[in-house]
């Protein structure tokens, strides 16, 4: 074979991949753009009311968005490889295409095939099939979409900013739609319920249970479990799931996000995450239908969405409840076992997924160790360091507010809130009032009749809130542990901090002195703010807001549907600052410093 042939050959074929490249990213360009006008016809169709010729137009743009799906996907199948590390995403676009051709056919009725009398056809043919394939669709193409990222020079932390802001003004025009609300709602009453759910703060502005449609209670709940979670952590457990591949720079991202100091656990870490998070709502949810009296419900599916609800607004630490006065409502307030569900949803959301995975480590270690004992005989007298300092602070530090909150509650309030009540009662009471201000923001109580002292309690439990990578908020009880640690250290003429046999990184003193310095100036002026917008209201009621807002608590005094315009974008904005951290804020929009080749001399500055 002549070499000018083969040269001609070899270019032939390298613009015949060039070509097909081209075309796979035009596609997946299509892909994208479908599933979003797909989903954007959803919106419309569940969130307003139309005559009968629009949902007619309605279901012939669902029928065109189908076709163009399938041509699509059809196309992709072809035209990709079908590498070991991209099968389950060709899977996934594979099995679409006789489900797309099942959907049309219930729809349109195209095939012939006398089949239409089936259950099954039937199920098709409604809505809300066609709208749980759009949406699927859309989470595809997003998520696969996402691990494209590539740039490693990408501020993680600006990234995680950005997320929760394009999340919050998506739940805002999902609760503008009329159909979310049963007399509309204003744009800053709905921007600040987006940024309340986004952020799992819980401060309301009109009454989640009457002001909302069951639509409307969707969209807050799909707001909290994506806002306690974080979207990139869906985004990207979805798209790894059919992928099976990222980027580096991907990974990277999501190592500074997960705080994960391995990156090829990262994403373990995250799939372990979420399948952690529905196990437990999932049984969250069965405990709570099992423990509330059916009789104040309107059958079982009222029942079940109450306890889904509730569910995972407790473990995302939101507040939000389909009750007008929260969990103090008549047939709530004296259940007890309800409460004690609700409570330790709250403390495991609370203390952060890398805690819950190393405990749950030297459970499984600890298990294996017997096991390889009773079966050889042997003894292992070896206990390998699995517990890390950060866990043991964790755990030592919640434990110590929830016991000494509770006492101190018990206290303070047995002759104000917890008056009238049982012992049971009483201590049920004092338990659930401990918790809750921890970045949870249900109340059992009276809060209008807590004592002075027990508002100042709640000052330092919001305040100091939940733990690291939780999905609470406040300035974490790691931080505060340190700087109490770091206060001790002082006080003994030590240089150092030492816990556990461990010496604390300076990196992390100073971080945590920089989070609570911030956390009170964000605080101070805040409260300045609204003295000035909203003078007329209680100083004491306007700073239980401020911390509230700033913990992400939800928990009020009342006030915040009485806050004029300037008050609630205040709370917005506080909320936001609380959810992703001042700190946060000042990394993502300050230049980081690579390297110092350079020492300045000492000097100490005179303290005290």
């Amino acid at each position: 074979m002549p070499m000018s042939f083969k040269l001609t050959l070899i270019r032939l074929l390298d613009n015949l991949n060039r070509f097909r490249k081209r075309l796979l990213t035009a596609l997946d360009a299509i892909g994208i753009f479908v599933a979003l006008v797909g989903f954007l016809v959803f919106v419309f169709h569940i969130g307003f009311t139309h005559a009968p010729r629009q949902i007619t137009h309605i279901h012939l743009f669902f029928n065109v968005v189908l076709l163009l799906i399938f041509v699509s996907n059809l196309a992709g199948v072809f035209l990709l490889k079908w590498e070991v590390l991209l099968r389950k995403l060709r899977l996934a676009e594979l099995l679409t295409l006789p489900v797309i051709l099942l959907l049309l056919d219930a729809r349109i009725r195209f095939s012939g095939i006398h089949w239409y009398d089936t259950l099954f056809i039937q199920a098709l043919g409604k809505d809300v099939a066609m709208h749980a394939f759009i949406i699927f669709i859309l989470i595809l193409e997003i998520s696969t979409g996402s691990l494209r990222f590539s740039n490693r020079n990408t501020n993680p932390a600006l990234v995680f900013v950005f997320s929760f802001l394009v999340l919050i003004l998506f739940g805002t025009a999902l609760l503008l739609l009329p159909n979310a609300t049963y007399e509309g709602i204003g744009f800053t009453d709905a921007f600040f319920t987006a940024t309340s759910a986004v952020c799992v703060t819980g401060l309301i502005v009109v009454d989640t249970a009457t002001y909302f449609t069951p639509l409307g209670h969707i969209f807050i709940i799909v707001l909290v479990q994506l806002g306690g979670l974080g979207i990139m952590t869906f985004t990207s457990f979805f798209g790894y799931f059919f992928k099976g591949s990222s980027s580096f720079g991907n990974e990277f991202l999501l190592k500074e996000l997960l705080n994960e100091e391995r990156i090829g656990e990262i994403f373990r870490t995250i799939g372990k995450i979420v399948l952690v998070t529905f196990i437990i709502e999932a049984l969250g949810a069965l405990l709570i239908y099992l423990s509330v009296n059916p009789q104040l419900f309107d059958g079982h599916l009222n029942r079940l969405s109450f306890s889904v609800f509730h569910a995972i607004s407790a473990f995302c630490n939101a507040g939000f409840s389909l009750l007008t006065n929260n969990l103090a409502e008549f047939g709530f307030r004296y259940n007890y076992r309800f409460q004690l569900i609700i409570a330790l949803l709250i403390i495991l959301g609370g203390l952060g997924f890398p805690i819950v995975f190393n405990y749950f480590s030297l459970i499984k270690s600890n298990i294996q160790r017997r096991f390889r004992s009773l079966y050889s005989g042997e003894s292992f007298h070896y206990v390998p360091h699995i517990i890390t300092v950060s866990s043991k602070m964790v755990l030592l530090t919640t434990s110590l507010l929830i016991v000494g909150g509770t006492i101190l509650f018990f206290i303070f309030e047995n002759n104000h809130s917890l008056k009238g009540l049982s012992f049971t009662g009483k201590i049920a009471g004092s338990f659930f009032g401990s918790v809750t201000p921890r970045t949870a923001g249900f109340n059992t109580l009276d809060m209008n009749t807590f004592a002075p002292a027990t508002i100042l309690l709640y000052f330092l439990l919001m305040w100091i809130g939940a733990s690291p990578g939780s999905t609470g908020g406040g300035i974490k009880t790691t931080t505060f542990a340190v700087a109490i640690t770091n206060i001790l250290s002082l006080g003994r003429g030590k240089n150092r901090v030492e816990l556990y046999g461990r010496e604390i990184s300076e990196s992390s003193v100073k971080r945590a002195f920089a989070v609570i310095v911030l956390s009170v100036l964000v605080l101070g002026l805040a409260l300045l703010l609204l003295e000035l917008t909203d003078g007329g209201l209680s100083m004491r009621k306007l700073a239980f807001e401020v911390f509230s807002a700033f913990g992400t608590v939800g928990l009020s005094l009342g006030i915040t549907p009485q806050l004029s315009l300037s008050g609630k974008w205040i709370i917005i904005f506080t909320m936001f600052l609380g959810r992703v951290g001042t700190f946060t804020i000042l990394v993502a929009f300050f230049r980081k410093v690579r390297s110092l080749n350079y020492r300045y001399p000492f000097e100490n500055v005179m303290i005290n």
